[in-house]
């Protein structure tokens, strides 16, 4: 029997704790903060969403980095073992739109509480409140770490699942890179990722706050298109959020960012511009007599009237029955083509996940144990993988937090 410490509470480490103690080895799970899971409290909301209940091929198409490195680590643990193993300890899961699974309670807290009990059943021991210093290496490998107040632990294995820089608030503040970089590791540089936009138009703010569903949007670097999508977003005092947009963040490369980005929004995507022209000239014929600020209710939310209106360069007064075509057929682009410009994206402090990490060059896939570093393993956030939204980052966690217990000795 081995004894393992895994540094980092939050699922990867958790997982990976439960997964050696089931082979046999002692293991000692070290978090620096109150409580296990402090980041998965937060996740979907507070409801965690658990995985995604999608083919494997559809977990692959979510990852945006490095997903061949993850073949190992879905094929040996996969979504549905994930759901099973959840259910077989007592927490009944739901799946939702977009194959998203929760806890039937939409508790986080019951995910957390389901995790802590297993790991008290297989008497893993728990040191909250502890942080660890460095990483005690040498020819031989990871032999244990130093805490803060300089206390050694050996071990004959250390896993590091300490995640990334997103919400530094719940711990997570890069620790586990400085213990990669102590012992040789290369680091890609870490970015915020599924993350808010930040807008440049002062208007946005007028409509914080405001959702639109079933809206349509497209990001333009120059004249290249790089991303379109379809679905929810939301204006804030900021810019703009949402899936939509958090999905978008994921997708653009850092670089994209050194110029300004055009973010055009089709606020009608089931008309097209003939069909749309239609709508508003009916519009029109019904409020004839009307102003053009009083005309165009059913086409937007209240909230959106006053911009609309003042980007449509139409005077808010003006008699519908004396637009002219020419105006009508800028009107109708505006709606089809709502543009702003995108500055940059929101820090760490906002960022769902982190793209970067210790580069995967430097792990086997098969083992998740560093090339560099015998008995020394990563598992989870804190390495370079990142993926879309809707369960699959929490599925890298719990598969690569799998193979890393399984594999220490």
């Amino acid at each position: 029997m081995s004894k393992i410490i895994a540094i980092g509470g939050g699922p990867a480490g958790m997982f990976a704790a439960i997964t050696a103690a089931e082979k046999g080895h002692k293991v000692v799970l070290i978090e620096k903060n109150e409580k296990l899971g402090k980041k998965l409290f937060i996740t979907g909301k507070g409801r965690c969403n658990i995985t995604n209940a999608s083919d494997i091929d559809v977990l692959f198409q979510n990852v945006m980095s490095n997903r061949k490195f993850l073949y190992s680590a879905f094929y040996g643990y996969d979504n549905e073992q994930v759901i099973r193993f959840f259910e077989s300890h007592g927490l009944p899961v739901k799946t939702e739109r977009g194959n998203r699974v929760f806890p039937q309670s939409d508790h986080s807290s019951d995910v957390i509480a389901c995790l802590t009990k297993v790991l008290r059943q297989l008497k893993v021991e728990i040191l909250l409140h502890t942080e660890v210093a460095e990483i005690i290496a040498g020819e031989d490998g990871a032999g244990g770490v130093i805490l803060s107040d300089q206390t050694k632990l050996l071990a004959d294995a250390v896993i590091v699942a300490t995640g990334g820089v997103s919400y530094p608030q719940t711990g997570s503040t890069g620790d586990g890179y400085r213990f990669a970089a102590q012992t040789g590791h290369q680091i890609i540089t870490p970015v915020p990722a599924l993350v808010p936009f930040e807008i440049k138009e002062s208007w946005v703010k007028k409509l914080q706050g405001l959702s639109l569903k079933n809206t349509a949007i497209r990001i333009y670097s120059g004249k290249k298109m790089i991303y379109d999508d379809f679905g929810e977003m939301l204006f804030t005092h900021f810019g703009v959020s949402g899936p939509m947009i958090l999905s978008a963040s994921a997708s653009i490369k850092p670089t994209y960012f050194e110029n300004d980005l055009q973010l055009v929004i089709d606020l009608k995507p089931a008309l097209d511009t003939e069909q749309l022209d239609k709508r508003v000239l009916r519009e029109f014929e019904d409020a004839k007599n009307k102003q053009f600020k009083n005309s165009i209710h059913k086409l937007f939310p209240a909230k959106m009237i006053p911009v609309i209106i003042e980007l449509s360069g139409i005077h808010p007064d003006k008699k519908v029955n004396e637009i002219s075509k020419e105006e009508r057929t800028a009107f109708v682009h505006l709606i089809k083509n709502l543009p702003m410009t995108i500055t940059g994206v929101r820090d760490f402090k906002e960022a769902i996940i982190t793209k970067g990490g210790v580069s995967v060059k430097d792990v086997d896939p098969s083992t998740m144990e560093s090339k560099k570093c015998r008995h020394l393993y990563f598992c989870g956030e804190v390495l370079d993988l990142d993926a879309m939204t809707g369960g699959y980052n929490l599925q890298i966690a719990w598969s690569t937090g799998h193979l890393a217990g399984e594999s220490v000795e």
